[in-house]
């Protein structure tokens, strides 16, 4: 996953079974994985510009305001998340039951990039366009992923599906960048609210181009799965996560790192997600600089990737991501000490290192924590509890903002002192969340290569 919330290219067991010899041949082909390489490419560039340095700045200053815009924006956030949480294990039975991946993907990637454009329609006093048009655009985006996810199994055999999965992260994080980059220039050289609300044309052709190769060039190559008699897709979904429910309660040591990590990914949400608006609040920052920020944030979490990765190699995942986010709540602690636009982009540079050092590593504890028979479909049940619970993070950041602006305007605080105190609270609501989380993962027990946990 990139820093702008790209996939996890989580896979369900039945993938695996199903990739056979003949996948193997079939997958030689270089062009279908530079083809889903592509996609990658193009969807973080919403992700990046949507989700963390356009639209919600922009969202929450110019269609709103300062004052009510930050609980709107989580409140938009969270209403998506929900969507999405309860379509997740439905969408996730489809995609391993249907001969139509590349179609569903097709019509959930068409959602996200139709609606990522009408947002230019969006200005000011357009709030109810704008929460209904992102949220649309959102439920689009994640959607796609699974689509995307499920057809990795398509483009890749046993033996390479972790560097062609990894490939694919990397290219979405270029994908990331490289969009930022192109609506910067424009941004930068003319200025104004047209341009920024053009940036979401750019955006969605940006994606659209970069995911035509995928649609030519890759082949669902793989068999569905039978339903059995009387068995809806719907049931099936159910039916298969209540089952997982069941043999993962057997797993203690994973049990408590899912209650872990589902704590601290909400506080991990919570910042990417309000990263522009804290900025604009905070530190006064332009769409340009903003930008800017988000570039920084990227490259040094290139490298939170790769030092955070060899610590978990070297010694252990529990304790890269004790470092991660101990390094992350000090971090956030800097949020409240300086209100320098230089300090903070030494922030957002540190935060993103930590940020995607914890993202990185988070999967491979999945790993050392489930028996290897089950380690996919345990893969699959935490990447849909984490679906389920981000809506949680979003609701709570925007609540407290809410609460504390109504607090300080009622008691006479200048507009924006009201601002800037009801958005240190929120934070706050951040740190509390990764500290929590810390907590929990200290009670995980310590697992390495060399002294693997005992399943017997």
């Amino acid at each position: 996953m990139t820093l702008a919330g790209n996939s996890t290219h989580f896979t369900p067991e039945s993938w695996r079974n199903k990739m056979t010899s003949s996948t193997s041949v079939a997958n030689s082909d270089r062009r279908a994985r530079r083809s889903w390489y592509f996609y990658d490419f193009g969807n973080s560039a919403y992700a990046s510009v949507v989700l963390l340095a356009v639209f919600s700045m922009y969202f929450s200053s110019v269609v709103v305001d300062h004052i009510k815009g930050p609980s709107l924006w989580n409140l938009a956030v969270g209403i998506a998340a929900i969507i999405v949480a309860v379509a997740s294990p439905v969408l996730g039975t489809i995609a391993d039951f249907s001969r139509a991946k590349k179609k569903l993907l097709f019509i959930f990637s068409a959602l996200s990039v139709v609606f990522t454009a009408l947002l230019f329609f969006v200005q000011k006093g357009d709030v109810i366009m704008g929460m209904v048009f992102f949220i649309l655009a959102e439920i689009g985006y994640r959607g796609a992923q699974v689509f995307y996810d499920a057809l990795l199994v398509d483009v890749s055999t046993p033996e390479t599906i972790g560097n062609v999965s990894g490939k694919g992260w990397a290219m979405g994080m270029l994908g990331g960048i490289g969009c930022l980059i192109l609506v910067l220039i424009p941004i930068q050289l003319i200025g104004g609210t047209l341009v920024v609300r053009l940036s979401f044309i750019i955006t969605a052709i940006f994606f659209a181009v970069s995911a035509i190769p995928l649609f030519l060039n890759v082949k669902q190559i793989n068999e569905p799965e039978k339903l059995e008699s009387g068995e809806s897709t719907i049931s099936h979904a159910f039916k298969k996560l209540g089952q997982t429910f069941k043999d993962v309660r057997r797993f203690k040591e994973f049990i408590k790192y899912s209650i872990a990590f589902l704590i601290y990914n909400d506080g991990i949400m919570m910042l990417m997600d309000n990263a522009a608006i804290i900025a604009g609040i905070l530190y006064g920052f332009k769409t340009s600089e903003l930008i800017i920020l988000i570039i920084i944030l990227q490259v040094a979490g290139a490298g939170g990737a790769y030092l955070f990765g060899w610590i978990s190699h070297k010694y252990s995942s529990k304790q890269s991501i004790l470092y991660a986010l101990i390094m992350l709540i000090a971090v956030v602690s800097l949020l409240f000490l300086s209100s320098s636009k230089v300090v903070f982009y030494i922030i957002g540079a540190l935060a993103g290192f930590s940020l995607s050092g914890v993202q990185a590593v988070s999967r491979t504890m999945v790993s050392q924590l489930s028996p290897q028979e089950k380690t996919t479909e345990f893969y699959g049940f935490l990447s849909v509890a984490g679906r389920t619970s981000t809506f949680v993070g979003p609701l709570v950041f925007g609540s407290i903002y809410s609460v504390m602006i109504d607090y300080y305007s009622k008691h006479g605080f200048a507009e924006e002192a009201a601002k800037a105190h009801s958005m240190y609270w929120a934070i706050g609501s951040v740190a509390a969340f990764l500290i929590i989380g810390l907590l929990f993962l200290l009670r995980v027990r310590k697992v390495t290569h060399k002294e693997p946990i005992s399943f017997d």
